[in-house]
């Protein structure tokens, strides 16, 4: 399994949010480097963000997650055209990082 595993569930619509891109990134300095991406499954979910034998080190990572498209997709209009959340990286050997989005707010929490 991937390091680093994310969904977003559409809670508006009580369903998974499918197809939306998502961009994994590493700080280095005060710039950020794509490290992975993809989009979405019909789970709302993104397997393979990164290959099951690449190890982050310790550091500040983020996961971009372009809402904007997504809403645009389905007919919807948003207040976020983006969504960032960033977050440490330790030795732990997983971290997964959900996010519950709406039009007009969004949450996230440390997953299991």
């Amino acid at each position: 399994m991937s390091q680093i595993t994310t969904h977003i569930l559409d809670t508006s619509l009580g369903k998974p949010a499918r197809g939306v891109s998502i961009e994994l990134q590493q700080k280095s300095g005060n710039e950020w480097e794509t490290i992975g991406s993809g989009k979405t499954n019909d789970d709302g979910r993104l397997p393979g963000l990164l290959e099951d034998f690449v190890r982050l080190t310790p550091g500040v990572y983020r996961l971009v997650f372009d809402t904007g498209g997504y809403y645009q997709s389905i007919g919807t209009k948003g207040l976020y055209p983006s969504v960032s959340i960033d977050f440490e990286v330790g030795n732990d050997p997983h971290y997964h990082i959900p996010l519950l989005l709406n039009p007009f707010g969004y949450s996230t929490y440390r997953g299991s």
